[in-house]
């Protein structure tokens, strides 16, 4: 299993009944063998340019773990889907991953030591 970012942009005409779209698409994850790690509604906005006639969308960003050839038959679906206007599915960089988990530890570390300073101090 690899991570997986998706964003995809939701008519905003369906922005009160937001809960169909998405479970639809966490369905399809989950149907083809995936899980949903994180999850985040970015709210409705202004697109930079017209897509299918609209000017706003609503943004919404997943995490997903989903098997090597997953993401071929969620990208077909995602095409197809009218509540969809466009979506962006990418691999996530590993070394990215790596990189961000050493620099929160060394952050840890740090407030470790002036926690300790601070109660020499006292």
């Amino acid at each position: 299993m690899k991570q997986y970012e998706l964003t995809f942009l939701v008519h905003p005409d369906l922005e009160m009944n937001l809960d169909a779209v998405v479970s639809k698409v966490k369905e399809l994850i989950d149907a083809n063998g995936g899980k949903v790690t994180k999850e985040t509604n970015e709210g409705k906005k202004h697109l930079a340019y017209t897509i299918k006639g609209q000017d706003y969308a609503v943004y919404y960003y997943m995490e997903a773990d989903l098997p090597s050839d997953a993401p071929a038959k969620i990208s077909g679906v995602l095409n197809i889907t009218d509540e969809v206007l466009r979506y962006l599915l990418v691999a996530v960089d590993e070394r990215k991953l790596k990189f961000e988990a050493r620099r929160a530890a060394r952050r840890m570390a740090r407030a470790e030591e002036a926690q300790d300073e601070k109660t020499e101090e006292e």
